[in-house]
């Protein structure tokens, strides 16, 4: 009889690390290190630099379609080169800094946000063995990193010497620093329950199959399913997605924090927003769906980046989907939500991870308890928090004139 064969054995699973041993053979052995970093550093930039132009189309086209519109189609065949276009426009437009700013922190605020953007990517396993920096404390590092976007905002806001930049800054950061809080507290029960910091170790305890067909992925528990919304809805704030998009509110703050930037400066702003939700998704399939692991177990033949890569579209496309649906909140909704629903949530969250880990040993009749308590312990809160939330809130009447 033939054994099976391992996927982690099939030709197309090991063509990345065997492309990557025929390049660094070049190498001598003591600067091989040297090329495999920097090796990873081009990929990861080729890989999501591809990856962005791609979204910037495919959001503009899929807004153009929900909103009865064509959108980009004159660049091109079917508007194809639209993202060739904008990046000789915004490359070729003259770079104007106000007098009176300060230039140094006016350069250093766009790469600073995209340099940690970038640095983000470091940690995220994106398939079997293709991790460009396995940490102990991946995910640690994953969201120090992704704190700098506040010292940027600011910078940017500061340095432009313009009164409008410094009170849209000022808000932005009391929007980032809101939804930072719920973002933290949603991916330490899955911290918990792994018991490890390690992006890889995290995967690698979603592996494997229950009843011999589930997926076990931390989203199909109910602490699961509640860490993976609340981390969804704290990331569209943190990457400035409608409907948190009031940091560059163009009808009320002139363009926000951005509004002495042009040119390439601009650019690198507009990457950065890009490349922070492309990493925060990236995070979010590490975290909760499984990372590269398939959804079945006759899937497994497909190439685990190729599993990663749907899954992180995936996300991707829902934020689009989101912001051709959701309107704009108001400053004071979007605090309320965060500090009165998501962060007491995420607080609860805890204990319900906390009870599903003492309670792994449970079986038979106890097992179907496990889950009841556990979905208790998400739903009512949500209900409860949800109507105190809208309490004294009654539906808006309008009058129209005749």
């Amino acid at each position: 009889m033939t054994a099976p064969i391992n996927p982690a054995d099939s030709l197309l699973e090991r063509a990345p690390q065997a492309l990557r041993d025929l390049v660094t053979s070049h190498f001598p052995q003591p600067w091989r290190w040297f090329a495999n970093g920097l090796l990873a550093d081009v990929a990861i930039l080729a890989v999501f630099g591809l990856l962005f132009a791609a979204l910037t189309l495919a959001e503009r086209k899929i807004l153009g379609r929900v909103q009865n519109r064509p959108g980009p189609n004159r660049t091109g065949p079917f508007g194809l080169l639209q993202p060739i276009a904008d990046g000789i426009k915004m490359l070729s437009k003259e770079d104007i800094v106000p007098r009176d700013a300060d230039h140094l922190l006016h350069f250093l605020a766009p790469v600073t946000l995209l340099a940690s953007a970038i640095m983000a990517f470091a940690v995220i396993p994106y398939g079997r063995n293709l991790v460009p920096v396995d940490l102990d404390a991946g995910v640690l590092y994953f969201f120090c990193v992704g704190a700098t976007t506040e010292l940027a905002v600011f910078m940017a806001g500061w340095s432009s010497h313009n009164k409008y930049s410094l009170l849209a800054a000022m808000r932005a950061l009391a929007q980032l620093i809101s939804y930072e809080l719920p973002l933290l507290l949603s991916w330490v029960p899955v911290v918990m329950i792994s018991g490890t910091l390690s992006t890889t170790g995290i995967v690698a305890a979603q592996s494997g199959w229950r009843w011999g067909w589930m997926p076990t992925w931390h989203v199909f528990t109910p602490w699961g399913l509640a860490g993976f919304i609340i981390f969804m809805v704290s990331a569209l704030a943190e990457s400035n997605r409608s409907p948190f998009d009031l940091p560059e509110a163009e009808s009320e703050l002139i363009a926000g924090h951005l509004t002495e930037y042009s040119g390439c400066k601009y650019v690198f702003f507009f990457m950065a927003e890009y490349f922070g939700m492309t990493a925060l998704s990236g995070m979010a399939v590490t975290l909760f769906l499984g990372g590269w692991h398939a959804p079945l177990p006759a899937l497994e033949f497909i190439p685990s980046y190729a599993w990663f890569g749907i899954k992180l579209i995936s996300l991707l496309m829902g934020f689009i989907w989101i912001r051709a649906t959701f309107p704009r909140l108001r400053m004071d909704q979007l605090t309320r939500f965060a500090w009165k629903f998501l962060v007491p949530l995420a607080l609860i969250n805890l204990a319900t991870a906390a009870f599903w880990s003492l309670s792994f040993g449970w079986s038979g009749p106890m097992l179907a308890a496990r889950c009841g308590v556990a979905l208790v312990l998400v739903i009512v809160p949500f209900v409860l928090l949800g109507r105190r939330l809208t309490a004294g809130l009654a539906p808006r009447s309008y009058a129209y004139a005749t």
